[in-house]
């Protein structure tokens, strides 16, 4: 039971490396991924944590922004909306 909290780090710093390294570099905030890769494996679960405050793109708030590629029905469309 004492190894838990130092397992939980582990894996969060792992989990954070993937999040980072999947991440496209035009969206990552604040510095390079490269920077952000190398922070989080010399520094572990503070650069983890760095990245999710600092670097991790930020989401929509409102649940706008519409994917690119997405199918949007005519009445969700604000371009179409907007040539009515």
């Amino acid at each position: 039971m004492r190894y838990l909290p130092i397992i939980l780090a582990f894996a969060f710093t792992i989990y954070t490396l993937a999040d980072c390294a999947r991440t496209p570099q035009e969206l990552i905030r604040n510095l390079p991924k490269w920077a952000w890769v190398l922070i989080i494996l010399l520094i572990g679960t503070i650069g983890a944590v760095a990245w999710y405050v600092a670097g991790r793109p930020k989401r929509p708030r409102n649940g706008g922004g519409y994917k690119k590629g997405k199918i949007i029905p005519p009445d969700d469309n604000p371009d179409f909306l907007r040539n009515l």
